[in-house]
């Protein structure tokens, strides 16, 4: 059975065994040398002289033999000890190959090279990640298997209202964390802190260390970013709304202003009817025009959510493929391809892509192509136009931004909006083959 290595040796040790060794390889000279004194007696003054300094030699061979295989074995010790110890500067001599001794010597100086590289490249990576961990914004708690904290950067520090030497050590209960410790709490989730309130994001990691269990908890605020968002979002709205409402009302104003000073006239001009009448007309017009914004507002803001159930692609693109007539547009979709998805919501927003596919190309008598392809993950319908191309894609998706007279701005966001609600995503970008665009509605086959 082998015995605990950390225990006290038993035994004789090893400096007492190579003394008892080389003893045993002695004794056989040490008797001849003695067997001689006897039979040369009476011993000559030059067998004497021989006899005692072969004796003499041989004792100091054997020391020199004790200290050359000792002193080596105390070199590695030391050169161990600092390897231990973590001092890797020290270097043993004599390290060559072809020697038994200098081959280990070799071998524990190139270990303690590595080892020094090694710790160098830790402690660079260690540093740099306390300073990754330093500027995150996000709040970052280490728990052990007693749920007692263990790590907190400045952001937790901050989320907490707490200095590090006083959370340190306090259970994940104290500290009103006890819920990101329960995986049914992790996701989106509102929560008040004493640093702050609003919506946080829980993401809960396991890893280990010194061979027990430990959590990392990571808590980021995204009330910041959804104000922000939030922020965006309406300028991004009142400009648009401002921009149609400033076309409508601003000749609607002036017409009037001018109708008001014509019927004040006296005596009325001879042709005042058809002014009126036209002037009436255009804020007609104008007053539809606003009308079917505000429809067309409705119609983004309240979309519902989608009724999928499986369909079958190809006579729902042969169907919408048919309302549009001034452009040729061919099809390519395998005959029994289907796809889980609300009908409805799917015709609508491929409408609205062969619409702008075929304005696209009227202007430059192109043709448009309706290609369906699919894979283990999803079917991508894409509408291939040769058109113009785009020109600016920046406000593409933004909802009522349009470049066409008469148009809404609602139908790429609306096609956006049905693809994200069915779990899927709408791009639209110029074609590297050809003039023209592809606009790419993606929806993903297990719905």
């Amino acid at each position: 059975m082998v015995g605990d290595w950390r225990s006290r040796p038993q035994g004789a040790s090893f400096e007492r065994r190579l003394r008892l060794g080389i003893v045993a390889v002695l004794l056989p000279a040490l008797m001849v040398i003695g067997l001689l004194l006897y039979q040369l007696r009476p011993l000559s003054t030059l067998n004497g002289f021989l006899l005692g300094f072969a004796a003499l030699a041989t004792l100091i061979l054997a020391a020199r033999l004790f200290q050359r295989v000792v002193y080596p074995l105390y070199t590695l010790s030391n050169l161990l000890e600092a390897l231990r110890e973590g001092d890797y500067s020290l270097r043993g001599s004599r390290a060559h190959r072809g020697d038994a001794i200098g081959d280990v010597i070799w071998e524990v100086n190139t270990l303690s090279h590595t080892l020094r590289e090694q710790r160098l490249r830790v402690e660079e990576a260690t540093a740099l990640l306390g300073k990754v961990i330093e500027a995150i914004d996000i709040a970052l708690f280490s728990f052990d298997d007693r749920d007692q904290l263990r790590l907190i950067n400045p952001a937790g520090e901050r989320l907490l209202g707490m200095r590090d030497e006083l959370a340190l050590g306090q259970t994940a209960q104290a500290l009103q964390l006890e819920f990101a410790l329960d995986a049914r709490q992790h996701g989106t989730i509102a929560r008040a802190f004493p640093g702050g309130s609003g919506r946080f994001d829980v993401r809960t990691f396991g890893f280990r260390e010194g061979g027990r269990p430990h959590r990392l908890i990571a808590v980021s605020d995204l009330s910041t970013a959804l104000r922000e968002e939030e922020r965006l979002a309406w300028q991004r709205l009142i400009r648009v709304l401002g921009h149609e409402l400033n076309n409508s009302l601003a000749p609607v104003k002036s017409l009037a202003e001018t109708l008001h000073r014509l019927v004040r006239i006296e005596p009325p001009p001879e042709d005042w009817r058809e002014d009126v009448e036209a002037g009436l007309k255009v804020i007609a017009d104008r007053a539809a025009s606003l009308s079917r914004f505000m429809q067309a507002y409705s119609t983004l803001a309240k979309l519902p959510p989608p009724n999928r159930r499986p369909l079958v692609l190809l006579p729902l693109l042969q169907g919408v493929v048919r309302l549009e007539t001034r452009v040729p547009i061919a099809i390519q979709c395998p005959a029994e391809l289907a796809v889980l998805a609300d009908p409805d919501q799917l015709e609508q927003a491929l409408i609205n892509l062969l619409r702008n596919a075929a304005e696209a190309c009227q202007e430059t008598g192109g043709e448009v192509e309706l290609i369906v392809e699919s894979d283990a993950d999803w079917v991508k319908l894409q509408v291939v136009d040769e058109g113009p191309g785009i020109a600016a894609a920046d406000n593409l998706f933004v909802p009522f931004f349009t470049t066409k007279p008469g148009g809404s701005g609602i139908g790429l966001a609306l096609a956006r909006q049905i693809a994200e609600s069915h779990g899927g995503r709408l791009s639209l970008e110029n074609r590297r083959d050809a003039q023209g665009c592809v606009a790419c509605l993606s929806l993903p086959v297990q719905g």
